[in-house]
């Protein structure tokens, strides 16, 4: 991989890995510092999509993160419905505030018709989310933006590759919100762009201005056929992914989608994040 090789990787990769299970005590003497560098590791904030967890409950999604060493949650509804009253949102809050976590978005939600809109914005008020990872119908985008200037809230718009009728890649999001106000933006997923053919810093780098969140996670294949693996097994040029982020000042999250072993993710999950947080490490 271009000036470090694979095996480097994977042995910062493994403290990485374990560094994800059991914390940060101890881990700044634990991993390796690259010659000529401060040992200052790089400003890249790393989260959790909570769709990872997606076959557990709000409570055990919480302790599972927290193991990871993430801080960063961005919830899906099965976690929290979107009908949720203010109560249940309130308890849902307390409860992320508890396990040492920070809810910054939800998502990613579905935008099909004006009440889903609003709701979408209330529910994110509620929750104090600062963004919505959405995906709005295109003749409703003109009321995302009088939402997004009401209520100061931001929405990421999410692509789902090539099989996605709505916004299959991040170029067709652009395209379509260029325009729009700028907390309108993007959240990519660097999965489903590999899927659609395209190495993912290509648009991260040439959407830089309006890339407001990010899903990280790895596929086996640049087709519409390619599934989630475990980070560094796959296709995706992960190295130069994260060089990308560092040198356009990328200020968001970039939260884990592991999308594979629904059932029991953690181990892939825990690999993906170790891997990550081992180029981390080198750059």
């Amino acid at each position: 991989m271009e000036s470090t090789n694979r095996r480097q990787f994977l042995q910062m990769a493994t403290v990485g890995a374990a560094t994800s299970l059991v914390g940060t005590s101890g881990a700044s003497a634990a991993v390796p510092q690259t010659s000529g560098t401060s040992g200052a590791m790089p400003k890249l904030q790393l989260g959790m999509a909570s769709y990872t967890l997606r076959k557990f409950d709000l409570d055990q999604t919480l302790k599972m993160t927290g193991r990871l060493n993430l801080r960063y949650l961005c919830l899906k509804d099965m976690h929290l419905p979107l009908d949720s009253s203010p109560d249940r949102i309130k308890e849902a809050v307390a409860k992320v505030k508890t396990a040492g976590l920070e809810l910054y978005a939800g998502g990613v939600i579905y935008m099909r018709d004006e009440g889903q809109v609003r709701r979408a914005f209330e529910y994110a008020k509620e929750a104090g989310m600062r963004i919505i990872v959405g995906v709005p119908n295109h003749d409703l985008l003109p009321l995302v933006e009088t939402m997004v200037k009401q209520y100061n809230i931001a929405v990421a718009i999410h692509n789902h590759g090539p099989s996605d009728k709505v916004y299959p890649t991040p170029e067709s999001a652009y395209e379509l919100i260029k325009n729009l106000d700028r907390r309108i933006g993007l959240c990519i997923d660097i999965g489903h762009t590999m899927r659609s053919g395209i190495d993912p810093s290509e648009p991260v780098e040439r959407y830089a201005d309006r890339l407001l969140d990010l899903h990280v996670k790895d596929v086996s294949a640049p087709t519409a056929q390619g599934s989630t693996v475990e980070m560094g097994r796959g296709i995706i040029d992960l190295p130069r992914l994260f060089r990308t982020l560092i040198k356009t000042g990328y200020a968001g999250i970039a939260s884990f989608e592991h999308e594979k072993d629904d059932s029991d993710p953690m181990p892939g999950v825990a690999e993906s994040i170790g891997y990550a947080r081992g180029i981390l490490a080198t750059l």
